[in-house]
C-alpha cells in the first residue's frame, strides 16, 4: 500500500513537473486532486460493497481508492496548464464515479482479469483525459505556446517522478494479486517488462532523434510504458520471455507515439495532450488489453475467457471516451474560471510566486 501512495502523489506529481513555470501546479495541483479523489474513490467504490448497509475500510479497499485516484491524475497529464484547480476537482467528481461503474462491470459482471489495471485505468484515464482535452480545445494555442516546454532542472525534477514510478510498478501491479505465488509472479513479470522497456525506450529514443542523442521526454515517459502494458496479464503464467516481449514492444510504440503520432493528434484531432498520456497510458494499456486476451486466449489464466477480457477493454474505452467528452462539456462552462489562453502553463495566476 505504501508503494501505491509513493507513486500517486510523489510518481505522478513530480513526473509532471517537467513544465517550466508549471511545477507549483503540478505538485500541489496532484496532491489536492489526490487526497480529495481517494476519499471520493473510497465512496465510490464502496456503495457497490456494502456490508450490513455500511462501507467497511480495509487495506484492500484504501488500495483501490489510490487506484480510482490513479485515472484522474492521468488525465489531468492530458490537460495540464490548462484547467483551473476548480474544473479539476469537477473531473474528479465525475470521473471516478464512471470509474467505478466500470471497474464493477468489469471485476464483478464480466469477471475479466486485469490485476495491474493496465484497462481499467491506464487507457481509461488516457483516454477520458483525450475525450476532456478535444472538448477543452484551444485554438489560440495551435502553435504552441512559449511556457509549452521544459527547462534542464525542471526536466531533472520530473525524472524523481519516473525513477519513483519506475521503482515501484512492481508493487501497483501486484497490490491486489491473491497473495502468495500468484502475487509473487506479478511482481516478476512487471520487474521484467520494466527493464526490457527501458532499453527499447533509450534505443528507439536515439535512432529517432537527431544526430543519435536521447531525448528526455521519451526517457521520462517512455521507460514506463513496461509497467503499464503488462499490468492486465501481470499475475498470469506468461513466463519471462512473455514479460519482456510485452515490455519490449511498449517501449517501443511509446517513444514512436511521442515522436510521431502527439504532433498529428494535435494537428489534425485537436487533441493537446501536454504530457502525451495517450502515449504513456492510452497505446500500452490497450496493448496491455490485447495481451491479456492473447494471454487467456492460450489458456495463461485459469477460468479467464478471451471474450470477456475484450469485453472489458471495450468496456474501458467506451466509458473513457463518453465520460470525458460529457465531463469536457461541463468543465467548459465559464463558471469555473478557466485560465484564459495567454495565462496557460503558468503557475503565477493560481499561486503566490
Amino acid at each position: 500500500f505504501q508503494d501505491v501512495h509513493v507513486m500517486i502523489f510523489i510518481g505522478f506529481g513530480f513526473l509532471m513537473t517537467f513544465l517550466k513555470r508549471y511545477g507549483f501546479s503540478s505538485v500541489g495541483v496532484n496532491l489536492l486532486l489526490a487526497a480529495f479523489g481517494l476519499q471520493w474513490g473510497l465512496l465510490m467504490q464502496g456503495i457497490w460493497d456494502l456490508d450490513d448497509g455500511k462501507i467497511k475500510v480495509s487495506i484492500f479497499k484504501i488500495i483501490n481508492a489510490d487506484f480510482s485516484t490513479a485515472t484522474v491524475l492521468i488525465s489531468f497529464g492530458a490537460v495540464l496548464g490548462k484547467t483551473s484547480p476548480v474544473q479539476l476537482l469537477i473531473m474528479t467528481i465525475l470521473e471516478i464515479t464512471i470509474f467505478s461503474i466500470n471497474e464493477h462491470l468489469v471485476v464483478e459482471v464480466l469477471e475479466a482479469n486485469d490485476v495491474g489495471a493496465s484497462m481499467i485505468i491506464h487507457a481509461y484515464g488516457a483516454y477520458f483525459g483525450l475525450a476532456v482535452a478535444r472538448v477543452l480545445y484551444r485554438p489560440g494555442l495551435k502553435n504552441g505556446h512559449e511556457n509549452d516546454g521544459s527547462v534542464y532542472h525542471s526536466d531533472l525534477f520530473a525524472m524523481i517522478g519516473t525513477v519513483f514510478l519506475w521503482m515501484f510498478w512492481p508493487s501497483f501491479n501486484s497490490a491486489i494479486a491473491d497473495p502468495g505465488f500468484t502475487q509473487l509472479t506479478a511482481v516478476i513479470n512487471t520487474y521484467l517488462s520494466l527493464a526490457a522497456c527501458v532499453l527499447s525506450a533509450y534505443a528507439i529514443s536515439s535512432l529517432v532523434e537527431h544526430k543519435g542523442k536521447l531525448d528526455m521526454v521519451h526517457i521520462q515517459n517512455a521507460t514506463l510504458a513496461g509497467g503499464v502494458a503488462v499490468g492486465t496479464c501481470a499475475d498470469m503464467n506468461i513466463g519471462p520471455f512473455g514479460a519482456m516481449l510485452i515490455g519490449l514492444v511498449a517501449g517501443i510504440i511509446s517513444t514512436l507515439g511521442f515522436k510521431y503520432l502527439s504532433p498529428v493528434l494535435a494537428s489534425k484531432l485537436g487533441i493537446q495532450d501536454t504530457c502525451g498520456v495517450h502515449n504513456l497510458h492510452g497505446m500500452p494499456g490497450i496493448l496491455g488489453g490485447l495481451a491479456g486476451i492473447v494471454a487467456v486466449a492460450l489458456g495463461k489464466k485459469t477460468g479467464g475467457e478471451a471474450a470477456m477480457q475484450a469485453a472489458a477493454l471495450a468496456s474501458s474505452l467506451g466509458f473513457a471516451l463518453v465520460g470525458g467528452a460529457v465531463t469536457g462539456l461541463i468543465m467548459k462552462l465559464p463558471i469555473w474560471g478557466q485560465p484564459p489562453d495567454q495565462n496557460c502553463f503558468d503557475d503565477s495566476i493560481y499561486w503566490e510566486v
